[in-house]
């Protein structure tokens, strides 16, 4: 039995927003201004509140019981850390003037126009060229943490084509045209490699390989480890802060940082290739999930894919989480989502087919994420072929502490013969817990 068959039962995410609004609501208001300024925890309170009336729900509806989260102080505390996220995120939204409005949504329906007539937007697939072969990146040796590291950089030599509408404007980004990734190797060439994607604003050494367990993989699996740096990320960093640009209004700029962000990491896999490496699977998390599956629909060979945490439609996201402000002057100036979802589709880990079998195909995923709604795993899930597939009882960023995500890598490894042994699949009872958070997380 997988570990997730179907997903199924009542709309939980509905009664969080009909019921925890209302409850949380009154605590501001008796709270004054400085509850007011709270955001993260009126959100959080929202989500507690809205639980406890799925509980309810839950009861009433289904008489197997099915397993839920069970409310804590440690799941109150980890959702308040999500929201903070969120919240953190929202101030740094970018909002664009009249001008810049009116760029982009010429731009977009230039895309469209060049989309159509060369048929991107039924074969996605086509839209990302080969890439050249990487040969000889630079190899600096560093040390963070006091872990020992290697950083190597080349030119990227990504360059959209010359009819892709905003090409000059991304070239323009001059730190972004050298590539980077943080490497952990062995002394013997031929060991497996796991490439470990980051998420969004990530791209710093230190957080990049604590937070994707760098050194679990390399000193306890035996394996060699490679972190690239996405575009606009890191030390290819063009705004304030690490990942700037990379996912706002201006989506032409999301298009081509997806774009090079496979062509480096095409380029990266392909010299790993050349030094011998036995094995080669992907593993990334939150925007690194997305560009997991979106790689592993580029990228033949490889030998498993995990997809964390992942994100499968950014024109959602932005929905979702941009400041409605910002949502009403796209609309004023003609920006639809409908317009942003089509040009983003030449993109999108949906529109590739995974070229790796459905038993080396992993997602893991929280139930109570609060910036990756568990209907994006779901569409994944889904487009894979309903893979085996993990649910835990916590947060987006609670995943690095999260015991279920460490034995589905550790499964993942097995399968795509990267350790010495294979990992013995998770015992019954796992696998009736998995079965019933899958069932939760509807």
């Amino acid at each position: 039995m997988a570990a997730v068959d179907r997903f199924e039962g009542v709309d939980m995410g509905k009664s969080r927003k009909l019921l925890g609004t209302p409850i949380a609501l009154p605590a501001m208001l008796l709270g004054g201004p400085g509850v007011a300024l709270t955001v993260p925890g009126v959100r959080t309170a929202s989500y507690i509140a809205g639980s406890l009336w799925d509980g309810l729900l839950q009861r009433v509806s289904d008489d197997r019981q099915r397993r839920s989260p069970s409310l804590s102080a440690k799941l109150a505390a980890k959702v308040a850390a999500d929201e903070a996220a969120r919240t953190l995120m929202l101030g740094m939204a970018h909002f664009p003037s009249r001008s810049q409005r009116a760029r982009i949504r010429e731009e977009l329906s230039s895309a469209l126009v060049l989309w159509e007539e060369n048929g991107w937007l039924s074969d996605a697939r086509a839209f990302h060229r080969t890439p050249p072969p990487l040969t000889r990146p630079r190899i600096e040796r560093r040390q963070v943490g006091g872990l020992d590291f290697e950083h190597i950089s080349f030119k990227s030599l990504y360059r959209p084509r010359s009819e892709e509408p905003g090409g000059d404007r991304w070239l323009s980004m001059e730190p972004n045209r050298t590539a980077h990734a943080w490497m952990l190797r062995h002394a013997d060439p031929d060991r497996a490699w796991i490439v470990c994607i980051p998420g969004f604003r990530m791209g710093h050494p230190r957080i990049d390989l604590h937070g994707l367990s760098a050194a679990r993989f390399h000193h306890e699996r035996g394996l060699n480890v490679l972190i690239p740096v996405l575009p606009l990320h890191g030390p290819r960093t063009v705004g304030k802060r690490s990942g700037d640009g990379f996912i706002t209004a201006d989506v032409l700029n999301t298009v081509h940082a997806e774009a090079q962000a496979m062509w480096d990491m095409r380029r990266m896999i392909g010299w790993v290739r050349g030094l011998g490496a036995s094995a080669l699977g992907v593993y990334g998390v939150s925007l690194g999930g997305y560009n997991t599956a979106l790689l592993a629909g580029l990228e033949p060979d490889l030998d498993c894919a995990v997809a964390g945490i992942p994100a499968t439609c950014l024109s959602t996201l932005l929905r979702l989480h941009a400041p409605r402000p910002l949502l009403w002057l796209g609309e004023r100036a003609g920006i639809c989502m409908d317009m942003l979802q089509s040009v983003l589709q030449v993109v999108s880990p949906l529109a590739v087919a995974p070229q790796l079998p459905r038993e080396r195909r992993f997602i893991f995923a929280g139930l109570a994420d609060r910036l990756i709604p568990t209907h994006q795993v779901h569409q994944l899930y889904e487009h894979w072929d309903r893979p085996r597939t993990a649910w835990y009882e916590g947060t987006h960023l609670s995943f690095v502490w999260e015991d279920v995500v460490h034995r589905l890598l550790d499964e993942a490894l097995g399968a795509g013969g990267m350790l010495s042994h294979a990992v013995t699949p998770q015992d019954e009872d796992f696998e009736a817990i998995q079965y019933a958070l899958a069932n939760r997380a509807a």
